[in-house]
């Protein structure tokens, strides 16, 4: 199969999708309701589409093509309250987080999908134990060599990206540890994290020529990396957040991908090089397991720090571009998550050793998802 062309899109534009939990409003275990939900807005008009996820108990929203923060969090909004009516009348509950905390994999219904049931085949029991749930964000390059530099560029701040969003604390009843585990279920795939070293679209092409001649890929969706190029949209899609506990979350958190965006495609800061992948996998590990307070080794300067300090660090760098992407306010409540609040894993482990009840953990995680979003959460 031929790659394609990439089509151009709007520089810095951004488009949001969120996999969301259903659950059992009487014992708030997941709950095999996504062809229901899918039955309820059929033909109803959103700014973006509701589509089925790999299992029944997942569903996945996303946005159209946005512009910026507020036209994010408008259409997140829009589409959260046709969900939520649709889920009031099926009397079942939608949670943000990045694993639901104690469901049980093998219980898990695969979703009847030709692409859902060849990936089952293929992978066994790692298709059920996918139930787990993501943020990815689509950020519009304005050509492929651009995609290709703005994603090995962004690479660098791939644990800002998991600390921010981490929320999945518990698997299978058990707390783990990490700030998020639902990373360790997407690593188990052959064909997971870092995109290969490949600086121009010519050369990416011919890689994923050989890829494909070699049988075991035919498409871009078959790749499971952590930020990896949509040829067909224009963009690259970075994948490796939890999903947030609020839509205005998940927007900030999209807000600061495009600010990001807008700093290295106008400053060109960096040069990636191969070299900056060494420590990689050892910065995203850490920001999986101990959250903010992980360490950061700074793939330049071999610099060690904390996580908490680099991400502080890179927000105050970018207030001008942030003024300019008319960010500032979604960054502004991002580093009062950084430097006081914390993030969802935290709040999830709070309300776990104060209530002592996983359900009830589930119960208040729905209800913050399912409240009217507000502009400070």
């Amino acid at each position: 199969m031929n790659l394609g062309p990439f089509t151009q899109s709007d520089a810095l534009s951004i488009g949001v999708e969120l996999e969301l939990q259903i659950v059992n409003r009487h014992n708030y275990d997941l709950m095999p309701c996504a062809p229901d939900l899918l039955r309820l807005l059929q033909g109803r008009k959103l700014p973006g589409v509701v589509t089925p996820e790999m299992t029944e108990s997942m569903i996945e929203l996303a946005t159209g093509i946005c512009t910026g923060y507020d036209d994010a969090l408008a259409q997140l909004t829009e589409i959260q309250g046709a969900l939520v009516e649709a889920a009031n009348k099926l009397d079942v509950g939608l949670a943000g987080g990045g694993t639901h905390p104690f469901q049980h994999w093998a219980q898990q219904r695969i979703f009847d999908k030709p692409r859902f049931l060849q990936l089952s085949e293929l992978y066994g029991y790692l298709s059920k134990q996918f139930t787990v749930f993501g943020q990815h964000v689509h950020l519009g390059c304005p050509d492929a060599d651009t995609a290709l530099y703005t994603l090995h560029c962004i690479s660098r701040f791939i644990p800002h990206f998991i600390a921010l969003s981490a929320s999945s604390p518990y698997v299978q009843g058990e707390d783990t540890g990490f700030h998020s585990a639902r990373l360790n279920s997407v690593f188990a795939f052959p064909l997971s994290g870092r995109a290969p070293f490949a600086l121009s679209w010519e050369d990416f092409e011919r890689y994923f020529d050989k890829m494909t001649a070699t049988g075991v890929v035919k498409s871009m969706k078959d790749f499971y990396w952590d930020i990896r190029p949509k040829p067909e949209y224009g963009t690259i899609e970075v994948r490796v957040m939890d999903t947030p506990l609020t839509i205005t979350k998940a927007a900030r958190i999209a807000a600061y991908i495009q600010t990001l965006g807008a700093y290295i495609q106008r400053e060109r800061p960096f040069e990636p090089q191969e070299d900056d992948y060494l420590v990689y996998t050892f910065n995203r590990f850490q920001a999986c397991r101990f959250g903010f307070d992980g360490t950061f080794v700074d793939p330049a300067t071999r610099e060690h720090r904390t996580l908490r300090e680099d991400l502080i660090r890179t927000l105050v760098k970018l207030e001008g571009h942030a003024t300019d992407c008319k960010s500032d306010v979604a960054l502004r409540e991002l580093l009062a998550d950084v430097s006081a609040r914390g993030n969802d894993a935290e709040w999830i482990r709070e309300v776990f050793s104060r209530e002592h009840h996983l359900p009830e953990v589930v119960r208040q995680q729905a209800g913050r998802w399912m409240a009217p979003s507000t502009p400070i959460t």
